[in-house]
């Protein structure tokens, strides 16, 4: 083999090596994919927000639904008690619809109550899997590049170029430890295409149900009147005080 022929080998490995280490770093891979770790946590982060928001409005209706169903009771009460038993059954009536409206509410808080626990899961679960890259990020890296100066160092001591072997061999670990990390990204990902919201709307024949639902509404409200004229109308079993307790409208006996 001649000295122009080695001479040029050497070269077209040198620059080879150049190349592989300015396209396949991986300490930019690593960081590549803490970064794309850390914007999943920062979504799982905003998304959590958005649903306590969602959930503290329906809070609030709630507790406006829940003070006007009390304040309809004591209505009624009065009402009877004035010989007014149109101006009670109008009242118990629109305490009905309220009622009706409440559930729907409890229906969505608990829900939201649901997807609130299940994205403090995940972001708990993301946080620790995030530090624990990040240590290992930090690891390879420096190792890599203590390797990285130490072949140069022996390359300069030696006088003569690292082979492409070698550089492969290097390079093929780095690889499998950059798709180990890579890998564990994919799997948080994975996290976030599950636990859609519930799916609340009406079922079919929804019409039917609410001509049922308004016959039973209206036996309800004759037996409630039935039992305001055989009891003392100055006091309610079922008084939310301040509107505080809206959750527990509907969950019981319908009180009178």
């Amino acid at each position: 083999m001649s000295d122009n022929t080695s001479r040029m080998r050497t070269i077209f490995r040198s620059k080879t090596r150049k190349a592989l280490d300015k396209v396949e770093d991986p300490r930019e891979l690593l960081d590549d994919s803490y970064d794309q770790q850390v914007k999943l946590l920062q979504q799982v982060r905003k998304a959590l927000a958005e649903v306590a928001t969602a959930k503290k409005r329906v809070d609030l209706q709630g507790q406006e639904l829940g003070a006007r169903y009390q304040r309809l009771g004591d209505q009624a009460r009065e009402a009877l008690a004035h010989g007014r038993e149109d101006l009670a059954r109008a009242a118990l009536e629109r305490r009905s619809l309220i009622e009706r409206q409440v559930s729907q509410l409890q229906q969505q808080y608990a829900g939201m109550q649901q997807q609130t626990a299940q994205l403090e899961e995940r972001e708990r679960r993301l946080s620790e899997q995030i530090a624990a890259f990040r240590i290992e990020k930090e690891t390879i890296k420096a190792t890599y590049t203590a390797s990285e100066a130490q072949v140069r160092a022996n390359e300069a001591v030696a006088g003569i170029g690292a082979t492409i072997d070698d550089v492969g061999t290097s390079l093929d670990r780095a690889r499998d430890r950059v798709a180990q990390m890579q890998a564990r990204a994919a799997a948080t990902d994975e996290m976030l295409a599950s636990g859609a919201l519930k799916d609340l709307t009406a079922p079919p024949d929804a019409d039917i149900e609410r001509q049922l639902a308004a016959l039973s509404a209206q036996a309800e409200i004759d037996r409630q009147l039935q039992a305001m004229k055989g009891v003392d109308g100055s006091t309610d079993a079922r008084r939310t005080g301040d509107g505080g307790e809206w959750l527990s409208i509907g969950q019981g006996p319908s009180a009178t």
